[in-house]
């Protein structure tokens, strides 16, 4: 064994495959180094017993198996000689190969059988019980093996993982090692980063003004900036980072920018006096929601002459009286084919979504209820009192390649409905948004609710609030506290805080409560007593309804540090619980976790096992059931479906017992306990403060410093988002370039 700058090496030779993935590659193997046997784990694709194997990696604990390797990168080598290779054939790693008919191979072929498996498959039909068609299959399913072998092989000295060479060969097949060769860019579509890919790229001989370095870095640019919720990035500011990026002037990035026009890969049009550079995917959905929303308003619904008489009687059902603009609100939504509502906490929006419902009942109009996110679309079905779903369950997910969104409803398969009601739509992105209208039908009715002073969408765009601000569609927005509302703390702090007013910070009783810290260290062991002592024994309040929040990850009050105190105050290590270790943190059952990216091909099932589907969100939060180290699986309950991880799907989850300001978005918890004492400054906002104390439904807990609050109320700075769709909407602008039409 050697130790590298990477980690240590061991080489030695497979000897057994305890459990593979053809999915994503991931192997547990035992491998003979240097007399000893060795557990081996990593993403290993398509190993066989008698390969010869270099690992990098590194040696870790396992709570059950012991002592592990995990490989980082792996370099293989076929077995040679006749004894290894009939070891390696007879493991059936193809198909149709099995020991006997290994044997014969062997000794038919002899040290020259596995080349004569890649070169002249058709000789395998000399033997007996072998056609000429099933040795053309063993021997395209051995060229296949070899294709992924050396894809890996060529990565793995750059550093690349081999999960990219795996997403690579599964979508390119024989042709990977020639594209990569080609354009070694195009490794960064697979999830290798920019940098690891540039690096290939000049090693491989390609200069550092090259037309495909300068094109692969504007849609890194623009792909990275979608993630910080940008739909499109002005010209100027994509040259300029770019130019940056790749340490070079602005002339050749210009260049590649105009190719990338030409080609369709950029779309470039004039928007808000910006001239607008869009990925082809983000133009399309802002473009098609901007058409169809424009359309729908257009497009005044007929009112039914007892409207009025209906929403009376529905006041007399539900044993409510309407404000004048719950009334209004009611009304418009029988009367126009889009609507949104919008209003602060305590201002009846709930009371409004029920009378809607009510009256669509009532004019025979069949309503779909969802919400972006479980928590939101359980919270919808419970106060509704029918069936909600997320928008991904309701548009019916179908997997497709990485985080690409596919539904199977859409324009050629709509829902089956007459009106769709969204909850929380401050939440749904450009691209969410634009696959829920796609999958209307004609003449339906939509009505989006929300709270536009919420932060906006995890996702690119501002959906909710630039629908609002266009003027383009019927917008109702309450903004009457109710009696009942106006005696809660928490509601009246909200709206000062929304209207840029300081409040005073007095423990008067009531659902809020300041508790003035300025040590981190102090501020951390109340957070501590609070989840663990004092709200579950003084307030009656369960461990589980209660979400600690913070402004960032970072800090020394932030979630990653909270989350590990959490941990170990609220779920300890005990006996009688499992733990599997991933990264810096070790996953415990009982633990609360987090969803972090959307994975639309990951099954689940209801809790009684009736139901499957597929598709796990950014942002669902659930607990940790059980962790099998045999079948290396963990599993976690979430709101309405139970998921089965595999081990090398932990980088999925991160826990949840603190959670940012902004993965909350869209949740309503019993109990928040807020701490708000470091952060970093441009997370000290109005909104974060704002959308932060709006998540608690009892209780609100504050922890830390006047200063700090004082700041964040004073601090109305918005960071800008780059989209298109207030001014599409605004000012018609509708009409595709003729190259995507």
């Amino acid at each position: 064994m050697e130790k590298r700058e990477d980690g240590i090496t061991i080489q030695g030779v497979a000897s057994t495959v305890i459990y593979q993935n053809p999915e994503n590659g991931y192997a547990v193997l035992r491998v003979d180094v240097a007399g000893e046997t060795v557990t081996c784990v990593g993403c290993m694709p398509g190993i066989s017993p008698g390969e010869e194997l270099e690992l990098t990696g590194r040696w870790k604990e396992h709570t059950s198996y012991g002592q592990q390797f995990q490989a980082d990168y792996v370099v293989r080598r076929l077995p040679t000689g006749t004894a290894a290779i009939f070891r390696y054939l007879a493991a059936g790693s193809l198909k149709y190969v099995g020991p006997a008919k290994a044997r014969e191979i062997v000794d038919r072929f002899g040290s020259r059988t596995l080349e004569v498996l890649e070169n002249d498959p058709l000789r395998l039909a000399e033997i007996r019980g072998i056609s000429e068609k099933r040795a053309a299959e063993i021997g395209e399913a051995f060229r296949r093996q070899i294709c992924l072998r050396r894809l890996m092989e060529m990565l793995n000295q750059y550093g690349v993982r081999p999960f990219v060479a795996v997403q690579m060969y599964h979508h390119a097949g024989e042709q990977a090692i020639e594209m990569v060769r080609e354009n070694p860019y195009v490794l960064t579509a697979f999830g290798a980063e920019f940098f690891e890919a540039d690096a290939m790229a000049l090693d491989m001989g390609f200069e550092g003004d090259s037309p495909q370095r300068m094109e692969a870095a504007l849609l890194f640019e623009l792909a990275h900036n979608m993630n910080n919720g940008h739909v499109f990035l002005p010209r100027r500011k994509l040259v300029e980072a770019t130019a940056q990026l790749l340490d070079t002037q602005t002339e050749p990035v210009e260049e590649a920018l105009s190719v990338l026009y030409e080609t369709g890969d950029v779309i470039l049009e004039e928007v808000a006096g910006q001239e607008a550079c869009y990925l082809e995917e983000l133009y399309r959905a802002e473009r098609d929601a901007a058409v169809r929303l424009t359309e729908m308003a257009g497009n005044t619904a007929f009112p039914d002459e007892r409207t009025h008489q209906l929403i009376d009687r529905i006041e007399r059902e539900q044993a409510v009286v309407y404000s004048q603009g719950q009334r209004t609100a009611v009304e418009k939504a029988a009367s126009n084919r889009v609507m949104v509502l919008t209003g602060g906490p305590g201002t009846g929006k709930t009371t409004c979504v029920r009378g809607i419902l009510a009256l669509f009942d009532h004019m025979h109009v069949r309503t779909l209820l969802c919400a972006p996110t479980g928590r939101a679309a359980k919270r919808l079905s419970e106060v509704c009192r029918r069936e909600a779903a997320t928008i991904h369950r309701m548009l019916g997910v179908t997997p497709g390649e990485g985080e690409t969104l596919r539904f199977d409803h859409n324009e050629d398969d709509p829902l089956e409905c007459d009106a769709v009601i969204v909850d929380e739509t401050s939440m749904v992105d450009i691209l969410l948004f634009s696959s829920l209208l796609r999958a209307l039908p004609p003449g339906c009715r939509l009505i989006l609710v929300g709270d536009a002073d919420q932060l906006p969408s995890v996702g690119p765009g501002n959906v909710f609030g630039d629908v609002i601000r266009s003027g383009a569609v019927c917008t109702v927005r309450l903004t009457e506290i109710f009696r009942q509302a106006e005696s809660s703390k928490i509601v009246r702090t909200a709206h000062q805080i929304n209207g840029g007013t300081v409040p005073e910070w007095k423990n008067e009783g009531g659902d809020l409560f300041f508790l003035r810290r300025s040590d981190v260290n102090r501020a951390a062991e109340t957070v501590l007593e609070l989840c663990r002592e004092r709200l579950p024994e003084n307030m009656g309040i369960p461990m589980g309804e209660i979400q600690v929040l913070c402004p960032s990850r970072k800090q020394e009050l932030g979630t990653e540090n909270l989350n590990r105190r959490l941990q170990e105050a609220l779920n300890p290590p005990d006996k009688g619980k499992r733990e599997k270790s991933w990264g810096d943190f070790v996953f415990r059952e009982g633990d609360k976790v987090m969803q972090t990216r959307n994975d639309y091909d990951i099954m689940w099932k209801s809790p009684d096992g009736r139901v499957v589907g597929n598709g796990v969100f950014n942002g669902d939060v659930g607990v940790i059931r059980a962790i099998d180290q045999q079948r290396e699986t963990v599993t976690v309950d979430y709101d309405d479906k139970q998921v089965s991880y595999m081990f090398e799907q932990l980088g999925e989850l991160e826990p949840a017992w603190a959670l940012t300001v902004h993965k909350a978005q869209g949740s309503e918890y019993r109990a928040v306990v807020l701490v708000c004492l470091d952060a970093s400054p441009r997370l000290l906002t109005r909104s974060v403060l704002y959308t932060a104390i709006t998540r608690a439904r009892e209780l609100l807990v504050i922890v830390g410093n006047e200063g700090i609050l004082t700041r964040m109320v004073e601090n109305n700075r918005r960071s800008r988002r780059y989209s298109g769709l207030r001014a599409r909407l605004a000012d018609g602008l509708l009409t595709p370039p003729d190259r995507i039409q």
